[in-house]
Parts: C-alpha cells; sequence; structure tokens
C-alpha cells in the first residue's frame, strides 16, 4: 500500500498530516483507485474527481462526530480509503467483501446510510439536523450531491425545505459534468475569497444589526442595502437560484483544488445558517482515457490500465439489452407514434440507437423516474405509444405515477424494466427484487418476463400494440438457454418447453434456462419433469397452469426475485382458488432479505438456486417431502 496511505486507519490520523503531504496522499488514493477498480470493476470516473473533496471535507470535518452524507455514492472510493477500509479495498465488490457504494453496515460511523440511488442525501442530512437540534447537539452535517443527482425532485423539496427553516447545514453541490456555470476566472475566485473570509461575514451581520436600528429609515436601508449586494452577486456568482431558496451560495470552487478547498471549508464551517458549496471537479482525473471518456469509465468491469480495453464488455450483440436497443430501433422505424423515454440511462439501458435515430422523439428526463412515467402518461393521452426504460431497482421510485397516472387511466404505455432480479457487485441498492411483488398487482397492467433475447423482441413488439398499460422485466446480460422462442406472444399465454409426467417446473424470464437443465439431471435419475415457460406474470396462463397442476399435482416455481408476494405466490394463489386436491407446490427465488454485491453466478450458487440444488430440493422436499405450498 502507498507510503502515507498505509498509516491513515482514520480521518484522526489524515487531521494529523501537513497541508502540504495532502496533494502525495490525493496521488497515492488514485492510485489505489485505478490498481483496484482495473481488476474488479466500478465507478471509476467519479471517484477519481473527487478524491479531492474527499480530503478535504475530512479534513476540516471532525468525522466521524460531525456527518457526511454522500449522496448516490458513486464517489466515495476516497471516502472508504480514508475512513479505515484501506486494508480491504481489493476486495471491493467482491463477495464478502467492501461494498462499491456507502453501507451502514460496513462502517455504521463513517456510512450513516446504505445508499445508491439518487437525490437522498440532503433529504436524510436534513432529519440528521433536525434531530441534532432536538437533542441540543452541535455537531456539523454535510450532505455532498452530484450535479446530475440534484435534478431530482427529491432534492429539489429537500432545498425547499432547508431553505425554508433555515437550519444550519452544508450542503457541497459536487458538478463534475453538466457546469451550472462557467464563472471560474481570476474574478470569481477573489470574489469568494472575500465573501467567505470571517471579516467580510462579521461586516456582513453587523452592519444588519446597525442599520436595522435607525429609526424609520432603517428597514428601507437595510433592504436596500441587500438588493445592492445581491445584484452585485447576481452578476458575479451564478448562485442565484439557490440563494432565493434561502441558502447562502459559495462558488463555484476548483474541487480538484486542495488548498482552495480546504480554505473555503475553514472559513464556512462556522456559520450557522443553509450553507450551498459548488464545487466544480474533472471527472476521471489522473487517468488520461478516463479523463477523455468519462462517460465510458462512469461504471466499468475489469479493464487493461496501459491501453483502458475492457477485459469484460458492456453489453455483447446476444444481451438482453441489446436486443431492446436493436427492437425498439426497428419499432421506431415502422410506427411513428412510438417514443423513446428514459431517466438519465440512454445507454445502460439501449435507448442509445433510438435516441441517435429518432432526436425528436427521445427524452432524458434526468434523474427523475417519477417524472418519466407521469411525462409518458401525457403522451400516451395525446395519442402516442411511449416506452419507458429504466433500471428495474429504479422504477420503484414512480411506483405511485404507474398506479395513478398510468393504470388507472388505463394508457399504453410500456415499461420496460432493464437489469431486473439479481445484478451482482452493486448490490442490494441496484439488484431488481422487487418488481414483481409491486407491479403484479396493479389492475389492468400486463405484466411479462422473456426467457431469451428473441422472446423480449417479441415481447415488446406485442407490448407496443396493446391498448392499456404493459410491463416487461429482463435481466442483465445474457440467456445460457439456445432455442427458438414460440412466437407470435399471445396474451396470457405460457409456452410448455418440455412435457413430462412426474412433476412441472414453472419458470419465469430468465429462470427458464435453469428448468431446463433442472429438468435434464431430474430424468438421469429417472424423473420426467415438464417445464413451462409462463411468459406472463399477469395475467397467468390459467388454462395451462391449471391443467399441469391437475395432471402431476407436484410442481417448483422458479423466479429470479424476491419470493414474497411474487411470481410462485401468484402460482400459489391460482391453484387455491382452483380448489385442485393433493397438489404439492415449493416456491424457489430469493429470500425475504436484501441480498449482498457479487457475481451473479456466486449468488446463485449461495442461495441455492443452481440446477442440481433445485434437482436436490425437488427429490427431498417435493417428490417425496411433506411441505406443501412454501
Amino acid at each position: 500500500m502507498p507510503e502515507i496511505l498505509k498509516n491513515i486507519k482514520s480521518p484522526v490520523d489524515l487531521r494529523k498530516l501537513r497541508m502540504e503531504q495532502l496533494p502525495a496522499l490525493a496521488d497515492e488514493i488514485r492510485k489505489e483507485i485505478l490498481d483496484t477498480v482495473s481488476k474488479t470493476g466500478g465507478h471509476l470516473a467519479s471517484s477519481l474527481g473527487a478524491v479531492e473533496l474527499a480530503i478535504a471535507v475530512h479534513y476540516v470535518f471532525a468525522t466521524p462526530r460531525d456527518k457526511v452524507i454522500w449522496d448516490v455514492g458513486h464517489q466515495t472510493y476516497a471516502h472508504k480509503l480514508l475512513t479505515g477500509r484501506a486494508g480491504r479495498f481489493r476486495t471491493l465488490r467482491q463477495l464478502g467483501g467492501i461494498s462499491g457504494f456507502p453501507n451502514r453496515d460496513e462502517s455504521p460511523e463513517y456510512d450513516l446510510f446504505t445508499s445508491g440511488h439518487a437525490s437522498t442525501s440532503i433529504s436524510t442530512a436534513l432529519g440528521l439536523v433536525a434531530a441534532r437540534d432536538l437533542k441540543k447537539t452541535s455537531e456539523k452535517v454535510i450532505a455532498v450531491i452530484g450535479d446530475a443527482s440534484l435534478g431530482g425532485g427529491m432534492a429539489f423539496e429537500a432545498l425547499n425545505h432547508v431553505g425554508h427553516a433555515q437550519k444550519d447545514m452544508i450542503v457541497i453541490l459536487n458538478d463534475n459534468e453538466l457546469s451550472i456555470s462557467h464563472s471560474v476566472g481570476a474574478l470569481s475566485k477573489y470574489l469568494n475569497r472575500i465573501i467567505s473570509g470571517p471579516a467580510y461575514n462579521k461586516i456582513r451581520k453587523d452592519v444588519e444589526k446597525l442599520v436595522k436600528r435607525i429609526p424609520r429609515f432603517g428597514f428601507r436601508a437595510y433592504r436596500a442595502a441587500r438588493k445592492l449586494e445581491e445584484g452585485l452577486k447576481n452578476l458575479l456568482i451564478p448562485g442565484m437560484l439557490f440563494e432565493e431558496m434561502g441558502f447562502r451560495y459559495f462558488g463555484p470552487i476548483d474541487g480538484n483544488n486542495l488548498q482552495q478547498l480546504i480554505w473555503i471549508l475553514n472559513n464556512l464551517k462556522d456559520l450557522r445558517e443553509p450553507i450551498l458549496i459548488h464545487v466544480l471537479t474533472k471527472k476521471g482525473k489522473g487517468y488520461e482515457l478516463a479523463e477523455g471518456k468519462p462517460e465510458t469509465f462512469h461504471g466499468t468491469g475489469p479493464f487493461d490500465l496501459s491501453a483502458g480495453d475492457r477485459l469484460l464488455s458492456g453489453a455483447a450483440p446476444d444481451t438482453f439489452t441489446a436486443a431492446f436497443r436493436d427492437k425498439i430501433a426497428e419499432l421506431g422505424t415502422r410506427d411513428p407514434a412510438i417514443i423513446g423515454i428514459t431517466a438519465a440511462m440512454a445507454d445502460g439501458t439501449g435507448f442509445d440507437r433510438f435516441a441517435r435515430e429518432f432526436p425528436e422523439r427521445f427524452f432524458d428526463v434526468g434523474i427523475a423516474e417519477e417524472h418519466a412515467v407521469g411525462f409518458g402518461a401525457g403522451l400516451a393521452r395525446g395519442g402516442f405509444k411511449p416506452v419507458v426504460a429504466v433500471y428495474s431497482t429504479f422504477m420503484q421510485r414512480g411506483y405511485d405515477q404507474i398506479v395513478h397516472d398510468v393504470c388507472l387511466q388505463r394508457l399504453p404505455v410500456t415499461f420496460c424494466l432493464d437489469r431486473a432480479g439479481i445484478v451482482g457487485e452493486d448490490g442490494p441498492t441496484h439488484h431488481g427484487m422487487f418488481d414483481i411483488p409491486y407491479l403484479r398487482h396493479i389492475p389492468g397492467l400486463t405484466f411479462m418476463a422473456p426467457s431469451t433475447p428473441a422472446e423480449l423482441a417479441a415481447m415488446l413488439e406485442f407490448s407496443v400494440g396493446l391498448d392499456g398499460p404493459c410491463a416487461i422485466r429482463y435481466p442483465k446480460g445474457k440467456s445460457a438457454l439456445n432455442r427458438i422462442p414460440e412466437l407470435p406472444i399471445k396474451m396470457g399465454r405460457a409456452e410448455t418447453i418440455k412435457p413430462g409426467k412426474d412433476i412441472v417446473i414453472i419458470s419465469i424470464g430468465s429462470m427458464a434456462d435453469m428448468a431446463v437443465r433442472t429438468a435434464a439431471l431430474l430424468a438421469d435419475k429417472g424423473i420426467d419433469a415438464m417445464v413451462i415457460n409462463a411468459r406472463f406474470i399477469k395475467p397467468l396462463d390459467e388454462e395451462t397452469l391449471l391443467g399441469a397442476l391437475s395432471t402431476v399435482k407436484k410442481a417448483v416455481t422458479l423466479e429470479d426475485g424476491v419470493l414474497d408476494g411474487g411470481f410462485g405466490s401468484a402460482v400459489l394463489e391460482l391453484a387455491e382458488r382452483a380448489h385442485i386436491p393433493g397438489i404439492r407446490l415449493k416456491r424457489l427465488g430469493f429470500p425475504d432479505r436484501f441480498i449482498e454485491h457479487g457475481r451473479r453466478d456466486e449468488l446463485f450458487s449461495k442461495y441455492n438456486l443452481t440446477p442440481q440444488a433445485i434437482c436436490d430440493v425437488i427429490i427431498q422436499e417435493v417428490s417425496y417431502g411433506k411441505n406443501q405450498g412454501q
């Protein structure tokens, strides 16, 4: 481990360093991040850009007594290295290793919240401020939020509350891409040195008190002085939006200049009002390839440091995401009513090709999932066919809009839920474990899951022809199932992949591959398994499923998601309503817990969702056991 970093076990050790040692520490941290992420993958560009910011915050503030909340957590690798996790950093995003995001189970003192969704930090920080004030303690609370996250509605709701309540807290806006302003020249730096200095702020308070004491004209004079001050600041400082919301704004500050950052934070830390500090950081700083292509190195798999080439490619041609990319572009060519909508993830969802070919019909609304759904509802009401593609875990944020603005109105909006089920190394904030339970009970919603990328393409074509709302969930990556699906897709119709007389395996989505491989293992043991690819979560194919259950009597359901309220629960409810006697049904999926980070194959193995483990369960519990309806 690098020379200075190896001696830092906590921010207490950091604060023992001399100022002139800090740039060397920043270099060591960058090297450690690059060496690790090139092997494990991770969120590289933003973490490289935030190294000086993390050092400055922990150097100036008395953490962990003072509380720092990092929004999303894409930029927290330096924070982890400074807060006692340097010795385990090489285990980043590995099963049993440290998380790629803030995680309260990993470091309850320094990671106050497990976070991976954007725009939450100001709200949770304000809650900590209110708790502090009620307890009459004096710690500082700092929220660090990125420019993209600031566009989320939750962030603006929180800013509005902070400004109204006039609470003592600091918001650091880490602007590493959109650049709210370009006023970063000598005049801006000079002005910020003045307005953040203790002398200026003392004079400002003294003038307020003095002018207000002058009888009759006091308040009028004070108001005129304030208008003059604000007028000057409006010309010189790009922060009037925040000032109007009740914050004192300082910036833009060079967020990669340690001396300037520490000077500003030291000057402002004792102010007792809402403070917003706007810092500009460079994504990918210190690694030329990431500086040149920060979007490529935002979230990356392992790569070769010298060339920047990926060792593990992103969306290979035969992935579910690639199938969506090609099919939505094809449909867009055929039907001018199709509209593409996403929430800051055009490349990740595969909407990039559609966006290039039909820019007038594509909308990236930023980190604003609620708005994406409501916006889609308006387009549908206006006669178009919107397709909203968002990762499953982020669609949770638009739940009320799906219910109220789309399904209640019976509008033809298609929701494409990429990264459904186990995602992998990003962990519990990014696994798409809950979409089946939170969508399948909504009246009027058609809900599907494809077993292969080819089936996804067929489902997408089917969905845009519906006269009502539809959702399609599909996983990250490829399918190992090498077969041509039975087409076309018909409403509520399952597909029987293999007949059988001893047991029926009912799978949904990508678990069809697991079902086929399990059936092969059972055949070696003389058990003839029927395999059904359900295709529809809602409506279920009652005819096919009840026919199989009535005949075979023994069944297993397989799903890549949480069991409680999931697909297996829907099949169990169907069987109970039909009152078929003597059925033994076992539901297999993930338990009622937040699943940790790790590779998909490792997590499936850990939770006994491999063909061999499923085969063992069938033999022990279903074919010969006594457990029923589990």
